[in-house]
């Protein structure tokens, strides 16, 4: 008897690597923004929640821009070309793909931060805080 997992078959591995590499063109992981900041990051995070979320604990570096409020005058202030990192509060938070929306919708490059604050508090990143 299948189980659930096998009933449908997996993909093909040439569509299967398709799909996964894709992947990689849309998100990133809370490692690797990590770890490029600590080397001088080519690119900008936003955080796209509440000024309030974002003051209490944030990615160091972070700027804060809440998704409802990214329009082209606040992105002007970046070349173009420049990518954008987003992120939220976690896995069961869209506000990191609303905010990348409204940054792809201006023409601007963007990736999604999968895993956002949760992600970042449990790989055992620190937290900033305050407005700064």
């Amino acid at each position: 008897m299948k189980s659930a997992v096998t009933e449908i078959p997996a993909a093909p591995s040439a569509i299967a690597r398709e799909h996964f590499a894709a992947e990689f063109t849309f998100e990133t992981d809370c490692w690797d923004v990590h770890d490029a900041l600590s080397r001088g990051a080519d690119f900008v995070v936003l955080d796209v929640r509440s000024p309030a979320l974002f003051a209490q604990g944030h990615v160091p570096g972070a700027i804060n821009l809440p998704h409802g409020k990214i329009i082209r005058s606040k992105t002007d202030a970046w070349p173009e070309g420049t990518l954008f990192v987003t992120y939220c509060a976690g896995p069961h938070c869209n506000g990191a793909a609303r905010g990348a929306l409204r940054l792809a919708e201006l023409g601007r490059p963007v990736k999604i931060m999968a895993g956002g604050i949760t992600g970042w508090l449990d790989e055992g990143f620190e937290l900033a805080t305050g407005n700064g």
